[in-house]
């Protein structure tokens, strides 16, 4: 049995990997009962299976891609979906615009007019995200999950916006410009009529049917992306009661009516952690379990690994998803950080920092039981856009204006997940000796076991990976993060 170490590390910015491989003694080189600085590795101690890994195509990164050239934006997707890059299985797209899209649309222009939606039509998405959609599935060389989410019904069903109770520092700290609150938008929140539920549900409806006729491989369906959230873009407020009766009145029997209800899976919540556990008991019970397959959540309000888990325990057998996450700041720019912290930080030690961000919560949300792990945008460009509202995030690409890209480090950071955790893994028992790293380790289709550790402090660290009576001693240096490869035959 052999194990093979992938070490990751930044240096001014710029990511390096190297690989190296240690026999494991089964001789006499170490102590039987080795007791100290053990991480132990229980392969045969299964908890949840892992589906996979992945991102969105909004219609941001659709136009970042449009106007790279054909070649370049083949391989940067190949880099994102293909074998031999991150191995992306899992896929999130946006229903109407969001504030990813490059202005505010919808699928039909006047609703109240045409009540029965027949002017309906997904010919933006045709010209912009489809066929970047269709160019990731045939790199990837085996299927794609593609969860699909709305952001608004059109205003015209809406009420008017409240004054948002949201804490908007979770959204990047943009302040609410100045909002009508009498009239319907689709930004800035407001609520979808109760009169209008049916018609919304046939909306979906028709949007899911219109994309699985193009070949696109819809699996998952959020009720609404960010339940809570009034933005300064494309939201709607949804309470626990209110999205329960639209799921169980309405939505779900119209998925049922079309045939989609043993085809398209259905996700609750969608927003952040700190909440999950309690939405879910507001809106899952005897009547509705059965209509859902899963919740979804967001980092933006901090760890609330437990809440995860508390969810998981809550409804056994419903997948946990996160399905969007993303450092609130421009690309390569540490000014939003400096207006929290006053730190004047060097731009690649902010990319790091996010690297470490984004390791640090897929193991916490995998040892917590998540089955789903989607990231936001593919990429941005360098202002962290383009998006029809003000403001940008960062994403683990960044397109250049001279029609190149360039990976982060959280690029390199997220395969360390996506491609040694492959779809069918289970995650395995650990145990660790300290805290001065972050573990998980799951068991692949094909025998191995992969064990990721993050080590985001000052200093090398040195352990026993202890296997089935069998031990590695492994280093694992200061800021970087390490996948093993365990093969157990």
């Amino acid at each position: 049995m052999k194990a093979r170490q992938i070490i990751t590390y930044s240096v001014n910015g710029k990511t390096y990997q190297e690989r190296f491989f240690y026999p494991l003694n089964d001789e006499e080189d170490e102590p039987s009962q080795l007791e100290s600085g053990v991480l132990n590795v229980y392969p045969d101690v299964t908890f949840q299976e892992i589906d996979g890994f992945g991102c969105a195509i909004t219609e941001s990164v659709a136009y970042l891609l449009q106007i790279m050239s054909p070649e370049t934006s083949s391989t940067l997707i190949s880099e994102c979906f293909g074998p031999a890059g991150n191995k992306y299985k899992l896929l999130r797209m946006h229903l109407d615009s969001c504030d990813y899209s490059l202005e505010e649309y919808q699928a039909v222009e006047d609703p109240i007019a045409d009540p029965e939606l027949s002017t309906f039509n997904i010919e933006r998405d045709r010209k912009r995200a489809i066929p970047f959609i269709k160019k990731a599935m045939e790199v990837s060389g085996e299927p794609l999950s593609i969860l699909v989410s709305p952001w608004s019904p059109p205003a015209a069903w809406k009420t008017p916006p409240l004054k948002p109770k949201n804490e908007m520092s979770v959204y990047g700290g943009f302040l609410m410009p100045k909002v009508d609150y009498n009239t319907p938008s689709r930004c800035n929140g407001g609520s979808l009529k109760p009169e209008f539920y049916p018609d919304w549900a046939k909306y979906l409806v028709k949007y899911v049917e219109a994309y699985r006729e193009e070949g696109l491989p819809v699996s998952m369906l959020s009720i609404q992306n960010e339940s809570i959230a009034a933005t300064s873009w494309d939201s709607c407020v949804w309470t626990a009661q209110e999205q329960k009766d639209f799921l169980k009145d309405h939505l779900y029997p119209a998925f049922k009516e079309a045939g989609l209800d043993d085809k398209v899976g259905i996700y609750i919540w969608d927003h952040n952690k700190e909440r999950v556990l309690e939405f879910s008991q507001l809106v899952l019970d005897e009547e509705t379990l059965p209509m859902v397959e899963g919740i979804a959540f967001h980092w933006y309000s901090g760890d609330h690994f437990e809440a995860v888990s508390m969810a998981g325990q809550a409804f056994p057998g419903k997948t946990l998803m996160a399905s969007e996450c993303c450092c609130l700041h421009a690309p390569g720019q540490s000014a939003m950080w400096m207006s929290m912290t006053g730190d004047k930080t060097l731009p690649e030690t902010v990319e790091y920092r996010d690297a470490v961000a984004y390791a640090h919560d897929i193991i916490g949300n995998l040892n917590a039981g998540m089955n789903r792990w989607i990231d936001w945008n593919l990429c941005v460009d360098e202002q962290g856009g383009p998006r029809h509202t003000p403001g940008g995030f960062t994403a683990p690409v960044t397109a250049q204006t001279d029609g190149t890209y360039r990976k982060t480090i959280t690029f390199d950071y997220i395969g360390h997940f996506s491609k040694h955790i492959l779809p069918g893994a289970y995650r395995v028992g650990i145990s660790k000796c300290d805290s001065k790293v972050e573990v998980t380790a799951a068991k692949n289709p094909d025998g191995t076991v992969a064990v990721v550790v993050l080590n985001s402090g000052y200093e090398d660290q040195g352990y026993a990976i202890r296997v089935q009576g069998r031990v590695a001693r492994v280093k694992i240096p200061a800021q970087t993060i390490s996948t093993f490869i365990l093969d157990l035959a």
